[in-house]
């Protein structure tokens, strides 16, 4: 898993306060096995056993926040990779004009990483709405 500040930022184990706190508590009656399996679940997930069970029942395309959450993470490794990759293009840019050598193609790979850095972007910013 990725560990830069984006991702812990998206790693919160709990939900967010809200003003004036929850008031409404609800009870689930488990065995001692159905407990086990929330727990263990919940550590996998790296969260509360009451943030997974909210999730869960409120995710209407089957999905939990930590999914989504892991999805986005996947998503920001993969622009810091292509932020490698832009560097890369910057340094042949460099060194083409230092020996005034430049292929044409070389331009609209920049802007292309450029456009897919941002479709990116949007892509972890609509994964991670509720």
């Amino acid at each position: 898993m990725d560990d830069s500040p984006e991702a812990k930022r998206l790693g919160k184990s709990r939900r967010d306060n809200v003003p004036g706190g929850r008031t409404r508590k609800v009870e689930v009656y488990v065995t001692d096995e159905e407990k086990a399996a929330l727990v263990a679940r919940a550590i996998q997930e790296n969260v509360s056993v009451p943030r997974l069970l909210f999730d869960s029942a409120f995710s209407e395309s089957g999905e939990t926040a930590t999914d989504r959450r892991n999805v986005a993470v996947e998503l920001l490794g993969i622009r810091t990779l292509l932020g490698a990759i832009s560097n890369n293009i910057n340094q042949i840019a460099r060194h083409a004009n230092a020996t005034g050598e430049f292929p044409e193609d070389a331009a609209a790979a920049v802007d292309a990483a450029r456009r897919l850095m941002v479709r990116i972007d949007d892509a972890v910013v609509s994964v991670m709405r509720p």
